[in-house]
């Protein structure tokens, strides 16, 4: 019961602290991480210490397999050239910038414990950036680039991160070996992720209950990481393998109940673990501020500092050359000509590390070589570019003009793939119309499917948005009276709640996509 306690007690307080970052426009993670470290302090509050096997094998198969879920596939490959230059070589770039910079600092640290610090804060954290961009008008493009980094750059950063704890066990691997094995346990784990993959694909047909379906996504990630860790290979990369397999076939192997219960129950879970990794950092640093405090507070915080502002500048410095320097080729300089500066900018100043990050450094052995202060550095990184980065990156955005005009009303093209749908819908309805069981029925619906034809047929083609704007809000009012005559109905007694909640849920799905199409709409 004092587990259940807790667990319960930590969600409410999730729930507490996003209420508080919605309202105060703070970034998230900076109030959950605040939050912890604030109940850390309560008095008579047990000390926490997290399982560093938890730390991987429970918070990041989940959260891993979400973000490659919703990947844009046919968008990651075409920028598959800038996504790699972030994910491996700036990682890569990074991770030693980070190591050498903290050996100088430390100078009685072994190398390899360098290494482990600078593969955990390398990989920025595109959720962290997500609720930013995506309410700005930027180039898809660079939402494209910076989510593909944050899916491939968890993989390289963690084998790294991985290598590292094992040389230290180990006493030492020469690059040869680590260049050898991470081709190896990559390759098997991308192998491991599709089998699983595909073998969840194929369950999912097999499985009739939406429930049932939604548990296998969840033991698929586990299984993935667990197979390819047993066989020493990157759980990591088998992970990401099975997410990419999996959102894939969902358009085809997944019914459209099942998508939607499925995005419902994944979303709670992503907040969930999110929020647990952020906030129980925050409540282990009183114990890990504890044990080092013999190196004084003026130390720490430079050491931090300066690991905060390599993290930063290091980017920078990989970024540019990375973008203007592959220009030079004419190939590609003709097929992907250089974008302008400001976008360059931007790509660069959305380098936010979050929970990949912090769920490594808790991973760390707890006899790994001055554990406390690699986790206490990694912390601070975190909590550093989520402050002077991820509060600004919304000015820095509209500082270099890198915002992109969108057209009002439906963009032309969803409109042309809408044309599209309703072209078949209607070709299906005349079909059926020469049937001679059917046909009756489907000549009344003539009209019907010919006239939604005829009105996205206009919107392709450049006009009648504002017939179509005008036919949502007649439908959104009429679906609102109807609601409002059922509640009646039911308080009358004259239905019952199952039957309420069928009719509820399909006036809500209804309601649900007129306001996509239709934009936010005053209740009424």
């Amino acid at each position: 019961m004092p587990i259940v306690e807790a667990v319960l007690a930590l969600i409410a307080a999730c729930i507490a602290f996003a209420l508080l970052a919605r309202r105060s426009r703070i970034p998230y993670a900076v109030i959950l991480v605040a939050g912890g470290m604030a109940l850390a302090f309560i008095p008579g509050l047990p000390a926490v210490t997290l399982d560093p096997a938890l730390a991987l094998a429970f918070f990041l198969p989940p959260l891993l397999q979400a973000s490659a879920w919703r990947t844009d596939w046919r968008a990651f490959r075409a920028n598959l050239r800038p996504i790699l230059l972030l994910a491996v070589g700036c990682v890569l770039f990074t991770a030693a910038c980070v190591a050498v910079t903290v050996k100088l600092l430390v100078p009685d640290l072994p190398w390899a414990a360098a290494v482990a610090l600078g593969a955990i804060v390398a990989p920025p954290d595109a959720v962290a950036a997500a609720a930013v961009l995506k309410r700005l008008p930027i180039p898809h493009r660079i939402v494209v680039v910076l989510e593909g980094e944050s899916l491939v750059n968890d993989a390289t950063t963690l084998v790294l991160y991985r290598f590292a704890v094992a040389a230290l066990a180990a006493g030492g691997v020469s690059f040869g070996a680590v260049a050898g094995s991470f081709l190896l346990v990559a390759l098997g784990g991308i192998a491991i992720g599709w089998a699983v993959g595909r073998v969840c694909d194929w369950s999912f047909r097999r499985l009739g209950d939406p429930l049932l379906k939604t548990a296998m996504t969840f033991i698929a990630c586990f299984a993935s990481f667990m197979a390819a860790e047993a066989l020493h290979l990157s759980g990591v990369i088998a992970v990401v393998a099975t997410g990419l397999v999996l959102g894939q076939r969902q358009h085809r192997s997944l019914t459209p109940e099942t998508r939607m219960v499925a995005l419902a129950v994944w979303q709670f879970a992503e907040f969930v673990l999110t929020s647990l990794v952020f906030i129980l950092v925050g409540l282990q640093l009183r114990g890990i501020l504890a044990r080092i405090a013999d190196r004084g507070v003026g130390e720490l915080a430079a050491i931090a500092a300066c690991i905060a502002l390599v993290l930063i500048v290091s980017r920078f410095a990989w970024v540019f050359p990375a973008t203007y320097l592959a220009r030079l080729v004419p190939a590609i300089r003709r097929r992907d000509p250089a974008p302008p500066a400001g976008q360059v900018v931007v790509i660069a100043w959305t380098g936010m590390r979050g929970v990949v990050s912090l769920a490594a450094a808790l991973a760390l052995p707890l006899d790994f070589p001055e554990r406390d202060l690699l986790v206490f550095l990694a912390f601070c990184a975190i909590l550093a570019t989520l402050v002077v980065q991820g509060t600004t990156l919304g000015w820095v955005i509209a500082r270099f003009r890198v915002e992109e005009a969108r057209p009002t009303g439906m963009a032309p093209p969803e409109a042309r793939a809408r044309r599209h749908v309703a072209r078949a819908t209607l070709a299906e309805v005349e079909r059926r119309a020469e049937d001679i069981l059917e046909g009756a029925v489907a000549r009344d619906l003539l009209e019907e499917y010919r006239d939604k034809a005829r009105v996205f047929q206009g919107v392709a083609g450049g006009g009648g948005q504002a017939e179509l704007e005008a036919r949502l809000r007649i439908r959104l009012a009429a679906l609102r009276a109807g609601r409002a005559a059922l509640l009646d109905h039911h308080r009358d007694g004259a239905v019952d709640d199952g039957m309420l909640a069928t009719l509820e849920a399909e006036a809500d799905l209804e309601e649900l996509r007129i306001m996509r199409l239709l934009g936010p709409v005053p209740a009424g």
